[in-house]
């Protein structure tokens, strides 16, 4: 269908009616306000993380910025009070936009729900636009689905509803300003928040979103500025959007607490978002010939590196007055297999225990059946108090060579190379085919975990401390000689997607010279 469109914006891609709900005149014109305004700025970022990576290549290590010790310094400052809505956040479920999903997430149990139109999101045309569509029906309470004689409907009682919108550093390539892409995080952003934030609040909650991938309290501050422009467009008080920052990259991990200060008005404090954050640290270090860490499944939030991030974040987030998340175990339940789902329900519980009695205000889970589990953990140690804010961890020291103390470093096993290549070929081939969110041998798989698979995989290939248990040298040569082997395991499985594509794209990217920044950037020119 043709729609009128803001003068300077196009869309390549099809509109069909139900679309056009979201895709309005006025909404699109917002968007493209939003995108004058800031993208000459997420440009100037990006471009600064590219300079701060080829330092990181040449040797340099990362450090606590001298030019805002005064921030840290000064004991005076907090994040602004939070809404009644955000105090309790024990157990937070997250997923992708799909209808099924939002109505499980919503009617989990969990006090609130991550909404992701990232990392566990195939971001095809489709699914970014429905998923639109599918949060504003269900924030009016119009969302059902009838799926195999089914009927999957809102309870009376939700979650409490955050919004996670793409990475600064993802385009929206189906909608140009001006001749240029339009910031993929702006768009869901813009998109959301003018459609649902005024109803919201008139429903006693808010819009409240989480903010991924950031590298600097520069990036944050690009945020804050965006968040005050479109509130002001709005004719909404400024604070009223509230959003949670993921520690995701070594980078942002030494600038905590100048992201909290840039966003203290908006700020509901921060969560550690470890999957991507092991990728960053691969990434960052990749040149390193010290560097070189042991299989991915022996990298826990019990490593020194994690543990000291994990310790941070927590006392940086309760310093200030703002809610500090824990990340989320890949575990999922084995219906199938009671001897295999009871070690990982422990697995579950264990990882919670750890959080709650570190102070940790809540922690995320990514299936429905382990909100009950988590759930019980907080509650354990909070009783009936919604948070541990009061919980001060001025017993932590973490200095920049804990953040960068990266153990264990072994062992390095063929069964740890084979498994980073069948879940690199069925996640990519999953996600090729539209699905961001795959359970792959009894892990919820999203893109960051992905990440971890391919990147390791190009580092142990070039690390001289990349060296097997038995001995043998991982290689580009031995990785080609595997990689078959493991497609025809994917296949066997019947899952659905492109796998031989996503097994050319997994070979190319693990051997080639050059190290490719995200994945999913060449990835999403194919979708």
């Amino acid at each position: 269908m043709s729609l009128t469109l803001p003068a300077g914006l196009e869309i390549k891609a099809p509109v069909s009616p139900a679309f056009a709900e979201i895709l309005t005149p006025d909404a699109l014109a917002f968007v493209a306000q939003l995108h004058r305004q800031f993208e000459p700025r997420r440009r100037e970022l990006l471009a600064a993380r590219a300079e701060r990576a080829k330092r990181l290549d040449a040797g340099e290590r990362p450090d606590f910025l001298p030019e805002t010790a005064h921030i840290r310094n000064d004991p005076s400052w907090r994040v602004a009070p939070l809404p009644k809505a955000l105090e309790c956040r024990r157990v937070e479920i997250t997923g992708p936009v799909d209808a099924k999903m939002v109505i499980n997430a919503f009617n989990s149990g969990a006090d609130s729900y991550m909404t992701d139109f990232e990392d566990s999101n195939a971001p095809s045309w489709e699914n970014q636009i429905q998923g639109q569509i599918n949060l504003k029906r269900a924030i009016r309470r119009e969302l059902a689905l009838e799926q195999n004689g089914k009927l999957y409907k809102l309870n009376d009682k939700i979650a409490t509803l955050q919004v996670r919108p793409r990475g600064w550093h993802l385009d929206e390539k189906h909608v140009l300003v001006d001749g240029e892409r339009v910031s993929g995080g702006i768009f869901d952003f813009a998109l959301f928040f003018f459609h649902n934030a005024k109803e919201q609040i008139a429903r006693g909650a808010g819009p409240f979103f989480y903010l991924p991938k950031m590298e600097s309290h520069l990036e944050a501050r690009l945020w804050n500025d965006i968040f005050c422009v479109a509130q002001d467009t709005l004719g909404l008080p400024r604070g009223t959007i509230k959003a949670t920052v993921l520690i995701e990259t070594i980078l942002a991990a030494f600038e905590m607490e100048e992201i909290l200060y840039e966003l203290r008005e908006h700020s509901a404090g921060l969560n550690a978002g470890r999957w991507d954050y092991i990728f960053s640290c691969i990434k960052k270090f990749k040149l390193d010939r010290n560097f070189c860490l042991a299989d991915r499944a022996k990298v826990t939030m019990t490593s020194p590196f994690m543990r000291a991030y994990a310790l941070l974040l927590l006392k940086t987030c309760h310093r200030r007055g703002a809610p500090a998340i824990g990340g989320m175990s890949a575990l999922i339940p084995i219906k199938n297999d009671p001897e295999k789902n009871a070690i990982a329900m422990q697995g579950i519980v264990n990882d919670k225990r750890r959080d709650a009695t570190d102070g940790y205000d809540g922690g995320w889970v990514a299936h429905p059946g382990l909100v009950e589990p988590a759930m019980a953990e907080f509650v354990a140690v909070l009783g009936d108090r919604p948070n541990q804010w009061d919980k001060q961890r001025d017993d932590v020291t973490v200095t920049a060579a804990d953040l960068l103390n990266f153990q264990p470093e072994t062992p390095i096993t063929e069964g740890g190379l084979r498994m980073n290549i069948n879940v690199g070929i069925h996640y990519l081939g999953a996600w090729l085919a539209g699905n961001g969110c795959v359970p792959i041998h009894n892990l919820m798989e999203d893109a960051a975990t992905a990440e971890i698979s391919r990147s390791q995989v190009w580092q142990w290939i070039r690390s001289p401390k990349g060296v097997l248990e038995d001995g043998r040298k991982v290689t580009a040569e031995l990785v080609r000689t595997l990689v078959p082997e493991e497609l025809a395991k994917v296949k066997a499985t019947g899952a659905v997607g492109k796998f031989d594509r996503a097994a050319e794209i997994f070979t190319e990217m693990s051997t080639q010279e050059t190290f490719a920044e995200f994945l999913t950037l060449p990835l999403y020119e194919e979708i």
